[in-house]
């Protein structure tokens, strides 16, 4: 894979469409295909007022904090608002000043509301209890109130008799009512409302529907589930059912950052100290789709919005469709509660049977809304050509919404100058401690990012350039001590460096540098690469493996940095023209249609074959008959039927595991399935009439059936299957 991944991402430049392309859920025909942004987003709620729909995120340590995406359809978002531009707390921690830092701290797990013509962000700071932020708008400007108290990864529920509780605690349930100018919790109204021993989780979700009061949790031991406990009081009691569990989309779990047994984690210590724990690709873990909240959509359906953990990339948002089953919200359809489809239609494009409603004059996609991705992640840093989303408080400087600040920065000590970004340089010992530092979530399932430095202002001591602010961190940049400047490829986990003297590239010196990096982070890879003249690039350093982590809880992240290890403030650099380009991103032909290809189930490795006694088999690797040849026959709007080249189609027989794959030569009576797209020719086939997968046991002998309920996260169950042509 490797050379295939070198020949395509190594290249300067790739087609006009895949530079501008960006991952979209929209499919352009009415469905839609999870994660919602294949980058992170963690612990999502979700609020409508009207036919608008507002998102909030975890933003932790990064600023500006609390983000807050809109949309019309839930599916295609854009970022209107942040809470606050930075912590006004006044500690160094806040700031990574004097060796102190609240890495995986800061503000986590928002929960959104809206009441008397109001928008309500509600969050914890690690130390400084419950926060709340207030706005007529939802674009702000947003009111502070630091309310303290206790309460953490709460759900707050606004009550027909104008009283407001927050719902809060692991195991152990806890209802207390706050004060309605918000101003803190009120005295002596804490009370437990569901007992530990419930398998009741943390990251609360509380609603009001028909009179009675749901609540949405989620729980991590042993493993990740989602619940919803109900009662016809606020105060319980509450009987609670488990909702979701298991779906993971085909992913596992990721590595995970380890310390040594004893040890606390310190920045920056010794890399060699850290290890990348084992990876146990059958296990579910807490990957799956969890914590998050629900919506009834305006057409009146129900949906999910959980998170669900992306390998190093971190935690994304998967939408589900729900169904109500004896008065409990099911994530699901009807014949396969609990899991949910990666690819669905569209909130209020479902129709009966898996019929499409197209709305009048909406066109193909059945909708009015142009599929587009959240954020512009490319930038030049002219502001005079773009609208950027300004900060409040800081007059003149305007930065693109992608990007966050590692902790509060040093607001003298940046500046856009000229089309470029300038950072000066401040005291540090490395990466992490760097002050200034300017970052992006990486996206996925690959995607390249490229930045062109400009060395001129750098003084004895600085180090500048691109790197990954992850735990353990890695970069590529230039080095000044002296007059000599000197190329390095830094990786922490491995203590790592790589250098290469400037002056053997080029001579005289370059003024300027381009530095890349690489990232396959559905496999959790990634490699850097540099550029003397923007054009022709060369790897440096390893390929490095990426994880997931529980240190910082956040995953990969560009940095553009500067800083001085002289303890000292040194010089400048200036950054120009960052650009991300995602190879991936345009699935337009992930869907074979009009090719004829072969079906090869990823658990066995054995192609599919139309068997002559009339069932759907499979056959020796080296088959090349037409019995297992394939193609699709286009139903439009992502449904499929498939057909054998000799002219049967597929059709199921029965329920369960007695529900044959079969054949018939009508084609009006092929099974209709809605096509799973797992990217790089990974797919499954989701029946519209059962909502169950087409799959074949690897291990009983058994011919395919139409029984699965949904892939492993090894995806070696027998339901997750390959074409080639």
């Amino acid at each position: 894979m490797r050379p295939l991944l070198l020949t395509l991402m190594l290249t300067a430049s790739l087609t006009a469409m895949a530079q501008t392309k960006s991952w979209t859920a929209d499919n352009g025909n009415g469905t839609f295909t999870n994660p919602l942004f294949y980058d992170e987003f963690s612990d999502p709620d979700i609020l409508r007022v009207g036919d608008d729909y507002y998102l909030a995120g975890t933003t932790m340590h990064a600023v500006p904090g609390l983000v807050i995406l809109h949309s019309k359809d839930l599916v295609n978002w854009e970022n209107v608002s942040y809470c606050f531009d930075r912590f006004d707390f006044g500690d160094d921690a806040f700031a990574l000043k004097n060796h102190r830092e609240i890495y995986g701290q800061g503000i986590w797990a928002p929960c959104i509301r809206y009441a008397s013509g109001q928008f309500y962000v509600f969050s914890n700071v690690n130390g400084k209890g419950l926060q709340c932020y207030t706005a007529k708008d939802i674009r702000g400007p947003w009111e502070h109130h630091n309310m303290k108290g206790n309460i953490y990864d709460l759900g707050v529920l606004f009550d027909d008799d104008g009283k407001v509780y927050a719902i809060h605690g692991y195991g152990q349930v806890k209802c207390t009512e706050l004060e309605p100018d918000m101003s803190g919790p009120k005295e002596g109204t804490e009370r437990v409302i569901i007992p530990e021993g419930n398998g009741v989780g943390e990251g609360h979700h509380m609603y009001k529907i028909d009179g009675m009061y749901y609540l949405i949790s989620t729980d991590y031991r042993p493993n990740g589930r989602t619940l919803c406990s109900r009662s016809k009081s606020i105060w319980g009691p509450y009987e609670t059912r488990v909702i979701t569990a298991d779906e993971t989309y085909g992913y596992h779990a990721a590595s995970l950052t380890q310390v040594p047994r004893g040890e606390k984690y310190r920045i920056g210590q010794d890399g060699t100290k850290f290890g990348l724990g084992p990876v146990d690709k059958d296990a579910t873990a807490c990957t799956n789709a969890h914590q998050g909240g629900i919506v009834q959509f305006k057409d009146g359906s129900w949906w999910a919005l959980f998170m669900q953990d992306f390998h190093s990339i971190g935690r994304t948002v998967c939408l589900m469709p729900m169904t109500w089953k004896d008065g409990w919200p099911m994530v699901g359809l009807e014949g396969n509660l609990g899991r949910a489809p990666r690819t669905w239609f569209k909130p209020g494009l479902q129709g009966s049977e898996g019929s499409l409603r197209v709305s009048e004059g909406a066109g193909e996609r059945g909708s009015e809304i142009t599929p587009h991705a959240p954020y512009d992640r490319s930038d030049d840093f002219d502001y005079s050509r773009t609208t950027a989303l300004s900060r409040p408080g800081v007059v003149g400087k305007s930065l693109k919404p992608i990007w966050q600040w590692n902790h509060n920065p040093e607001e003298k000590m940046w500046s856009l100058k000229g089309g470029r970004l300038r950072i000066q340089s401040q005291p540090a010992e490395q990466l992490m401690w760097a002050r200034n530092t300017l970052t992006q979530r990486v996206i996925g399932p690959k995607s390249i990012a490229t930045v062109e430095l400009s060395v001129k202002g750098l003084k004895d001591g600085d180090v500048a350039g691109l790197g990954n602010i992850n735990v353990p961190c890695s970069w590529i940049g230039i080095v000044k001590k002296g007059k000599e400047m000197t190329l390095r490829c830094f990786e922490q986990l491995t203590n790592d460096t790589i250098d290469i003297p400037l002056s053997s590239l080029l001579s005289p010196l370059p003024s300027k540098i381009w530095l890349r990096s690489i990232g396959d982070y559905d496999n959790d890879q990634a490699q850097y690469a540099y550029s003397t003249d923007g054009k022709t690039f060369q790897t440096l350093g390893r390929m490095m493996p990426l994880s997931y982590q529980l240190i910082s809880f956040q995953g990969s992240r560009h940095a553009l940095f500067a800083f001085n290890v002289g303890g000292r403030n040194g010089g400048y650099a200036e950054f120009d023209n960052f650009t991300v380009e995602e190879p991936c991103a345009d699935r337009s032909q992930n869907i074979p249609y009009g090719k004829t290809f072969r079906i090869i189930n990823k658990a066995t490795g054995r192609p599919a074959v139309c068997d002559p006694h009339g069932i759907l088999y499979d056959t020796r690797a080296e088959e090349k008959s037409q019995r297992t040849q394939f193609q699709i026959v286009d139903r439009g709007h992502g449904k499929v039927s498939l057909k054998c080249v000799d002219g049967r189609y597929i059709k199921t027989y029965g329920e369960g595991l007695a529900g044959d794959v079969r054949f018939t030569t009508d084609e009006k009576e092929a099974e209709v399935f809605l096509w799973q797209d797992y990217l790089n020719h990974d797919f499954m086939l989701f029946s519209l009439r059962n909502h169950r997968y087409i799959g074949k046991s690897p291990t009983t002998g058994s011919p395919y059936s139409m029984d699965f309920v949904g892939a492993d996260p090894a995806r070696r169950n027998g339901a997750v299957l390959r074409w080639e042509e």
